[in-house]
C-alpha cells in the first residue's frame, strides 16, 4: 500500500506503508522524547551570545535578477535583517538591483562560480556568517516566508531558541493558469493557485548556537533537514509545530502559524526559460514539461495569505 499524502500533507515521495515503516514511526517517537529530555537538560548551557542581527537568510542565485528586488523587500517587511547572498555565474542585471542594498549593508554579496554548488555555498555562509546571526534561514529566490499567526519570522522563532534547526513547510503554487505575464509586476500577487495541502518539504531555519557538520550522514542536503550539535551530540531539526523530523515523520495541526510559498513554477514561459538557465544543484535539470504538468494538476486550491503584506510590499518597491 503507498500512502501519497495524509490529512495535512502530500508527500513529493511515497511512503510504503509496511512492517519496516511502522517499526520506524516506533523508534522515532521513542527518540523525539530523548531529545526532548536531552534538550531540556541542555537548556542551561546554551548561552544565546550576542549577535548582530537576529535573522539573516543564504541564498545562491543565478540570472534571477528580475525577481530579487521584491524577494529582498518582501522579506525585510516580515524580519529578515541581513541577506548573505551567492552569485553564481549571472550575466543579467543583478547588480543594478543588489549594488543600492550593499551599500546600505542589508545585502553581503558573495561571487560563487561554481558548477552545482549549492550546499558548497551554504556551507561557506555558515563557517563566514554564523556569529553574525541568531537565525539563518536557506531559501530560494522563489520562496517566500509567509508568518500568519505573528508578525515577524523572529516572533515565531524565538519559541524554539533552544532548538538546532526548525523546518518550516512548502504552500507549493502553480501558474495560476498563465502561459506568459508581465514580469514587473509582483509574484506574490499574480499567482494564488496552490496545493490544497502543505508539501512534506520545507526548508530550515538554522539556529546558530549549534555547531552544524555538513559531512554528518543526515546533513546531505541540510537546508531541508538540518541535524545540527550541541556538546558533540547530534539533535534533528524540528517542524513548525514544534516536533521533532525523525525517519520521515511530519506531525502536524491543523492550524498553519507559518509557510513558505515556493512559486516553483511561476507562468508556462517563466518555468521552461528557468529550466533552460541551469541549476545550482542538479547537473542535468529534471523538471520537464512532465513535471510542470503533474505539479499543476495538484493545485486545485488558492491561498491569498501573502497578501496581507501586498500594499507595504508595493510601497517599498515603487519607493525605490
Amino acid at each position: 500500500m503507498i500512502k501519497k499524502e495524509n490529512q495535512y500533507f502530500i508527500f513529493d515521495t511515497p511512503i510504503n506503508l509496511n512492517f519496516k515503516y511502522v517499526v520506524k514511526m516506533i523508534i522515532a517517537r521513542i527518540l523525539a522524547i530523548y531529545y526532548k529530555i536531552l534538550i531540556y537538560y541542555y537548556q542551561p548551557r546554551m548561552k544565546n551570545n550576542k549577535r548582530k542581527y537576529k535573522v539573516t537568510i543564504c541564498a545562491i542565485f543565478k540570472n534571477e535578477a528580475m525577481y530579487l528586488r521584491e524577494w529582498i523587500e518582501f522579506h525585510r517587511i516580515v524580519g529578515v535583517e541581513h541577506f548573505y547572498l551567492y552569485n553564481n555565474n549571472s550575466n543579467d542585471e543583478y547588480l543594478r538591483i543588489l549594488d543600492p542594498y550593499i551599500e546600505k549593508g542589508i545585502v553581503t554579496l558573495v561571487d560563487w562560480p561554481y558548477q552545482q554548488a549549492q550546499m558548497e555555498a551554504y556551507n561557506d555562509c555558515v563557517k563566514r556568517f554564523k556569529l553574525e546571526s541568531h537565525w539563518i534561514g536557506f531559501i530560494d529566490i522563489d520562496e517566500f516566508v509567509v508568518p500568519n499567526e505573528m508578525d515577524t519570522i523572529y516572533d515565531f522563532l524565538k519559541a524554539y531558541k533552544y532548538y538546532p534547526a526548525v523546518v518550516i513547510y512548502w504552500r507549493v503554487f502553480g501558474s495560476s493558469g498563465k502561459i506568459k505575464r508581465d514580469v514587473k509586476r509582483l509574484v506574490t500577487e499574480d499567482f494564488i493557485s496552490c496545493w490544497p495541502k502543505l508539501d512534506s518539504i520545507g526548508k530550515c531555519f538554522y539556529n546558530t548556537s549549534y555547531v552544524l557538520n555538513s559531512e554528518n550522514k543526515h546533513n546531505k542536503t541540510f537546508h531541508h533537514q538540518m541535524w545540527a550539535a550541541f556538546n558533540n551530540k547530534y539533535f534533528p531539526p524540528i517542524n513548525l509545530y514544534g516536533n521533532f523530523i525523525i525517519f520521515e515523520r511530519h506531525i502536524a495541526k491543523k492550524n498553519i502559524p507559518i509557510q513558505i510559498n515556493h512559486y516553483f513554477t511561476k507562468s508556462y514561459d517563466e518555468y521552461i526559460k528557468k529550466c533552460s538557465k541551469g541549476d545550482v544543484f542538479f547537473k542535468i535539470n529534471p523538471h520537464d514539461d512532465n513535471y510542470f504538468f503533474a505539479h499543476e494538476k495538484k493545485c486545485r486550491s488558492i491561498d491569498y495569505s501573502i497578501y496581507k503584506y501586498l500594499v507595504k510590499l508595493k510601497l517599498a518597491v515603487e519607493n525605490l
